[in-house]
C-alpha cells in the first residue's frame, strides 16, 4: 500500500488487521523484516525559511530534494547524512523520515552533533492511527515526553513518521583534508591529537587507499591558515594537505565506498576511539573508520558474527548486511525493559516493523 498523505497513513494503521512494513525510499534494508509493505510517500518541503535556518518537509521527501533547496541558499544539514543504497545494494532513493528513523550521521558528526541533534520537531502516526506532533521550528519547545529525540534511531517501531523540521546552518566555503599515510591502528591516536586540538576539525576518518583523513571547513583563509598549523602538529606522521580531492575524499568516508559492490558482511561499531585500535585487531578484516575512530565499519567474510570476534568491546555494533546474527545489538535487561514499555505505549497492537530491532 502507498501513502501520500498523513489522513492516508493514519486509516492504514488504524484499519491494518495484521503487521505492516514501514517503507520509505527502502534504501536502508537493515534488520527483520515482515508484514505487509505501507510506502510512506508524503513528500514536498512545505516550509523554508532561509533566514530563519528552518526547513520543514514530509518524511518521504528525497534528500536529494532537500539537499539541493539548501545548497542553493547556500546552507546544508549539519549533520551530513550519508547514503547507503550502495553499501547496501537497495536501488531505493534515500528518504529525510529515513534518515531520521535511522539517525543516519556522516563524518561532521564529530562536531555538528547527530541527526537528533538537528531535528527540532516531526509529526508522525502511531500504532493505533492516532496522529502526534512534538517540537517545533525553534529548539526550545519541548513539552512532556522529547518524542523527537525518540523516534530518531527508533527504525519504524514506534511510528511512522509524515513530517520532520530541522534546523540548518550556513555551508562552508572552502575546505581542506590533511592526510596522514599511516595504518587503520595508528589512526585513532593521530586523529585525537587532531580533534583535540584548536583548528575545529570538522571530520576525522581512515580510509583504505588514503590513509587518516582529518577536515578543516570555514573562510578560504582560514582554513588555509588552520590546516597549515594542523599539518604541522602532525608532521610526524607524515602530514599532507589534499585540497582539490577534499571533497570527494568525505563523500567516500560518508558513504563507505570501499566496500561498495563487494561481497561480504558488513558491520558497524560505535565505541570509544581508544578502544578502536584492539577491536580493529580482534575483527581482523577490512574496515574504515570514521569519528576519529569511535566508528568503525568493517567488511567480513559472510557468516561473521563480528560481535564474537571482537570482545570484549563497550559500545554496539550492528550488521546492517549479513544473515547470521541479528542486525542490532541486544539489549541489557533494564533497557530491553524501557523499550517494551515505550512499544506497548506507542504500538499497543505490534504492528509496527515487529522484529525489525528484536
Amino acid at each position: 500500500m502507498r501513502v501520500e498523505t498523513e489522513s492516508q497513513l493514519a486509516e492504514a494503521i488504524r484499519a491494518a488487521d495484521g503487521a505492516l512494513q514501514i517503507v520509505g525510499g527502502g534504501s536502508r534494508p537493515v534488520g527483520g523484516r515482515s508484514g505487509a509493505p505501507l510506502h510512506v510517500a508524503i513528500s514536498g518541503i512545505t516550509l523554508y525559511e532561509p533566514g530563519a535556518l528552518t526547513l520543514i518537509a514530509g518524511a518521504g521527501t528525497t534528500l536529494a530534494e532537500i539537499e539541493a533547496a539548501v545548497a542553493a541558499e547556500g546552507q546544508r544539514l549539519p549533520f551530513e547524512p550519508a547514503r547507503w543504497g550502495a553499501l547496501l545494494g537497495a536501488a531505493g532513493d534515500s528518504t529525510i523520515g529515513g534518515v531520521v528513523a535511522a539517525n543516519v550521521s556522516g563524518p561532521r558528526r564529530v562536531q555538528a552533533g547527530a541527526c537528533r541533534d538537528s531535528l527540532i520537531g516531526l509529526r508522525f502516526v502511531d500504532g493505533a492511527g492516532t496522529v502526534i506532533k512534538n517540537g517545533g521550528r525553534v529548539m526550545k519547545n519541548v513539552t512532556g515526553y522529547d518524542l523527537v529525540k525518540l523516534m530518531a534511531g527508533s527504525w519504524g517501531t514506534l511510528g511512522a513518521m509524515s513530517e520532520v523540521a530541522f534546523k540548518l546552518l550556513p555551508a562552508a566555503p572552502a575546505q581542506a583534508t590533511v592526510v596522514l599515510d599511516i595504518p587503520a591502528a595508528q589512526a585513532p591516536a593521530a586523529l585525537a591529537m587532531a580533534l583535540g586540538s584548536p583548528f575545529d576539525v570538522s571530520g576525522a576518518g581512515w580510509l583504505p587507499g588514503v590513509g587518516a583523513v582529518v577536515r578543516i571547513e570555514g573562510l578560504a583563509e582560514s582554513v588555509a591558515y588552520r590546516a597549515a598549523r594542523l599539518a604541522d602538529l602532525l608532521a610526524p606522521h607524515g602530514a599532507r594537505i589534499e585540497r582539490d580531492g577534499s571533497a570527494q575524499i568525505w563523500a567516500d568516508l560518508a558513504a563507505v565506498a570501499p566496500f561498495q559492490g563487494r561481497a561480504g558482511d558488513i558491520w558497524r561499531f560505535s565505541v570509544k576511539p581508544s578502544d578502536a585500535p584492539a577491536i580493529i585487531a580482534r575483527l581482523g578484516g577490512e574496515v574504515v573508520l570514521d569519528w576519529g575512530g569511535g566508528l568503525i565499519w568493517a567488511l567480513l567474510p559472510e557468516g561473521t558474527d563480528a560481535r564474537v570476534l571482537a570482545a570484549p568491546y563497550s559500545g554496539h555494533a550492528t550488521c546492517l548486511r549479513g544473515e547470521t546474527a541479528p542486525a542490532f545489538e541486544p539489549e541489557p535487561a533494564p533497557v530491553a525493559a524501557l523499550s517494551r514499555g515505550l512499544r506497548a505505549r506507542f504500538d499497543p497492537r505490534g504492528i509496527l516493523n515487529p522484529g525489525r530491532m528484536g
